[in-house]
Parts: structure tokens; sequence; C-alpha cells
């Protein structure tokens, strides 16, 4: 019996634990802030329930084999508790995270040979503690090796294609330039779609265009297509729609990752003389903007 611990079992955690708890075996442990009865997760392939256990505080938490931690980036330090628990000499830990500094957040905390970045897609939301629609089948990339080929096995048993990639940093910058510029709609309230115009359209080029320049000066390799993919989404985005776990955040007046999704394409292009002006403008705006009011509840997609 393969023992996973799940830190942060929101929208994304909550769909892997209810994913992963379909085979038997595997046990599946959620680490969280308050207790939850079970887990029901709406999919494409009808629903899934689960009933893994809950631990609300480290002190009850046991030694596991993997840790999968789907937390926001900016709490990573937060995670340390749990982590001093959870983590043997054996136990590998996977973060499964926005941006592209994985292991960065992480390599203080546990030994980086035992640490395997994750690029998800997989969009859902939480409507409830414990309660989360998956409205489309997802994806998984970490790279190769063994602790790759190890996690990716986790998932055999799963609707979620997962999968080893030898150039793994792209797969993480392509996501990257993907969402970066729904930082416009969680800034301005609203889809792009409805108000598209040509200014609107350089912004969200410009944003685009500076990721691919920063991820290329990084050793990634993002293809003109993945620019204009980016730009098509947005042009498309219908009224009323969340472009990501960002927006979704602004909206509830939850933390966003502000950081982890543009503040890194400014920073690492200050790194490579690469200037990031439509980055660095909006991520100072919306950083500005951050407001204490709250909504009912945030979705997450990632």
């Amino acid at each position: 019996m393969t023992s996973i611990a799940i830190i942060g079992p929101g929208a994304i955690g909550g769909t892997l634990a209810a994913w992963l708890a379909q085979d038997p075996t595997l046990s599946i442990s959620l680490c969280a802030r308050s207790a939850l009865t079970d887990l029901v997760v709406e999919t494409p392939h009808g629903t899934l329930s689960a009933a893994p256990e809950v631990w609300t505080a480290p002190e009850q938490a046991q030694t596991v084999d993997w840790v999968l931690i789907t937390t926001k980036t900016y709490s990573a330090e937060s995670t340390k508790p749990w982590l001093d628990r959870l983590c043997g000499p054996q136990t590998r830990v996977a973060i499964i995270q926005n941006g592209v500094e994985h292991v960065r957040l992480f390599r203080h905390l546990v030994p980086e040979e035992r640490l395997v970045p994750v690029m998800i897609n997989l969009p859902a939301s939480r409507t409830a503690p414990g309660r989360v629609t998956q409205s489309r089948d997802g994806i998984i990339a970490v790279p190769t090796g063994r602790n790759g080929a190890d996690f990716v096995a986790l998932f055999a048993n799963t609707r979620i294609a997962a999968a080893v990639h030898e150039d793994f940093l792209s797969q993480a910058w392509v996501k990257l330039c993907g969402n970066c510029a729904a930082i416009v709609p969680a800034l301005t309230l609203r889809a792009t779609g409805p108000v598209w115009n040509a200014d609107m359209e350089a912004i969200i080029r410009g944003l685009a265009e500076e990721c691919a320049a920063v991820a290329r000066a990084e050793g990634a390799e993002v293809p003109q297509e993945v620019i204009e993919k980016t730009v098509a989404a947005m042009r498309d985005m219908p009224e009323g729609a969340l472009s990501g776990s960002i927006h979704a955040d602004r909206l509830a007046g939850n933390p966003m990752e502000i950081d982890a999704r543009n503040g890194v394409i400014v920073r690492l292009g200050e790194k490579h003389g690469i200037a990031t002006p439509f980055n660095r403008m909006l991520v100072t705006l919306l950083s500005a903007s951050a407001s204490p009011w709250t909504a009912p509840h945030a979705t997450e997609a990632r």
C-alpha cells in the first residue's frame, strides 16, 4: 500500500485526492485546516466519492511515501510543520503549483533530490468544503527520471493523463505563457472578449511575448503559436467567464499568486536584461488593487 498525503485539499487537491482514492492500492490522507467528512467531485466521467483520513494539525500526521502539495505558491513556508511530520528519509514531495519556480520554493524544506515539480492543467472549482466540480479532463507533466516515473504511476488508474517529459522546463513555461494574460481580467474584473479591441490585443500580446522572451532566455522552447493561442483565448473569453485562479481569487478577496504568475516574468526578465513593461505595469496595478472584501467562495483553475 502506497501512502499519500495531500496538503491543501481545495479544488486541485480535492480532485486529485478523489481520483487517487479510487485505487485500492493507495492510501490517501488530507492535511486540511478544518475537518471534512468526505469528498464529492463531479467529473466529466461521473461523480467520484471518497472518505480519506483527514488531519487538521501536523501533530496528527504520520510519515508517508508521497506528499502532494497543492497549496498556493505564497503558502510554501506554511507547509513546513506538515512536511516535518510527513517526510521520512524516503518520502518524495510533488509540488503541484502554478508558475515555474516549484523547486526554488521548497528546496530549503526538503532535499532537492526528493522534490518533483509538477505542471498541471486541471480546470476545477471548489463549491463548498469537500465539494468540487471538474470541468474538463486534466493533464500532468513531470520531469523524466525515477521520481517522475513513480509519480506518474500513481495516476495509472485515473482519468488524469500524467506523463514524464524530457523538456519539463518548456512544459512549465508554455503553461505560464498561456496563464500570464489572466492578470488583465483579474485587474478589470470582467472578461476580455466583450471589450476586445486593438489596444486590448496589444496588451495581451505584449504580456505573452514578454513571457515567451524570458522563457527562451531561461532555456525553454515556446513556439509562436503559444502566443497566438493565448491571444485567441482572451479574445474569445465570454462575458462572465473567469480566466483562472488569479481572477477568482481577486473576486473572492483572497491573496493572489501575482508573483508566481507575472512577477516571476519581471524578476527573471531583469536577470536576463529583458524589458517586461506590460507585466511590470500590471503587476504593480494588481498588487495595489488588492482589497480586504470577500465573496462567498472562490474557484480554482490551473
